[in-house]
């Protein structure tokens, strides 16, 4: 039975309306929202722009430098969750699309040459085309032959760097000039809050801006039809083809995004670390990421936001841990993996939707309508008709 133009159901489906308020303190919240999905993300982002102004001029530059880190792994972790959490495609190879961006970065970026965005963005398309080969070549591949060629290709890729090693740096990496802030941005932070802008600060606005571009990006385009393909494909694919869905250009379409994500990522991680060595790409990078993603919540943008502050946050919390129980510095840093790796069970044993699914359950308000894959049944049926 079609839903009535303007119920709750197929505004939803139309994406135009999230849902219907309900009542309460969150409904009456939501009246105030901007009617359009795009105006909402944007108020989002504008929310978020001010909340990170605030943390990073209110934190010190250790924890500037935390903030920075996290920047990279949020932007390389959102662009996984289009991928695997929406389009349902299993990738290990992340690390190594980073590593594509941050060499490309290492290789363009001098202090006379081009400016920083301008390097970013090739950055970004050079690693979307890496990602178009790759995409295509495992388009036709599923479940661990698909997570088996993409491991493959985290493999090859740093080794790379060491056999062009006159190129490339070898196996001491490339360094990469990290950019000062410009005047008139020290002068506005200083305008703003009466303190200075270190280097690392500057880092973290550049990652953390960039972060935000790219979840409102995201977050825009999950909302879209192409959205609302992918999750049909990752739901049922006989379905979706038997809809007239090509299979093959859906999933490259979705690798291409995703690997555009990672070249930023590897774009911000070259600059922070100052850096782009093999050993920062190795396989470990790419399951980390993937654990991001899960542990977050599979398929939620902000799931990916939580699971890149666990990588970052989680593990020298439990070193302090370790440490004060009387535990040796190796002992303490030894600690953090095995944490990591139970609460990694745990969350899969317990909580498989993730954080934000956990999130949910505690605030049913939050989760009414959110969840990127709780519209999937609505989302599939529309897509079918369409």
């Amino acid at each position: 039975m079609t839903a009535p133009a303007n119920s709750p159901a197929r505004s939803d489906a139309a994406g135009t309306v999230e849902d219907a308020a309900g009542p309460g303190r969150f409904g009456r919240l939501r009246r105030w929202l901007p009617k359009s999905v795009f105006g909402r993300h944007a108020l989002l982002a504008l929310v978020g722009l001010v909340v990170l102004v605030l943390v990073l001029e209110a934190t010190p530059p250790f924890a500037n430098s935390q903030f920075a880190t996290m920047s990279y792994y949020a932007i390389a972790a959102a662009g996984l969750t289009v991928l695997t959490g929406l389009n349902g495609q299993i990738s290990l190879g992340h690390g190594a699309l980073m590593a594509v961006g941050a060499y490309t970065t290492g290789l363009l970026l001098t202090p006379d040459g081009l400016p920083l965005v301008v390097v970013m963005v090739i950055a970004a398309v050079v690693t979307a085309l890496v990602g178009v080969v790759v995409g295509a070549a495992a388009s036709r591949l599923h479940g661990p032959y698909l997570a088996g060629a993409t491991l493959a290709f985290a493999i090859a890729v740093p080794g790379l760097a060491i056999y062009f090693h006159d190129f490339l740096g070898g196996e001491q990496g490339m360094q990469i000039t990290a950019p000062r802030p410009p005047a008139w941005f020290s002068d506005a932070v200083y305008f703003l809050s009466a303190n200075e802008t270190s280097g690392v600060k500057f880092l973290a606005y550049v990652g953390w801006v960039t972060a935000l571009l790219v979840l409102l990006l995201l977050a825009n385009l999950c909302s879209s039809r192409v959205g609302r393909v992918w999750r049909a494909v990752r739901d049922d694919e006989v379905a979706a083809e038997l809809a007239g869905i090509r299979l093959g250009r859906v999933r490259v379409l979705a690798f291409t995004v995703s690997a555009a994500c990672a070249g930023l990522a590897g774009a911000v991680l070259g600059v922070v670390v100052r850096l782009a060595a093999p050993s920062g790409f190795t396989i470990v990078l790419s399951i980390g990421l993937l654990t991001a993603v899960v542990v977050g919540g599979l398929g939620s943008l902000t799931g990916a936001l939580l699971g890149s502050a666990l990588l970052v946050f989680l593990p020298p919390a439990i070193t302090d841990v370790g440490t004060s129980i009387g535990l040796d510095d190796v002992q303490a840093a030894q600690l953090a993996p095995l944490v990591y790796g139970a609460v990694l069970v745990l969350v899969m044993l317990l909580a498989p939707s993730g954080a934000v699914g956990i999130a949910k359950r505690l605030v049913p308000a939050f989760g009414r309508g959110r969840g990127l894959r709780g519209r999937s049944s609505r989302d599939h049926h529309s897509t079918r008709r369409s």
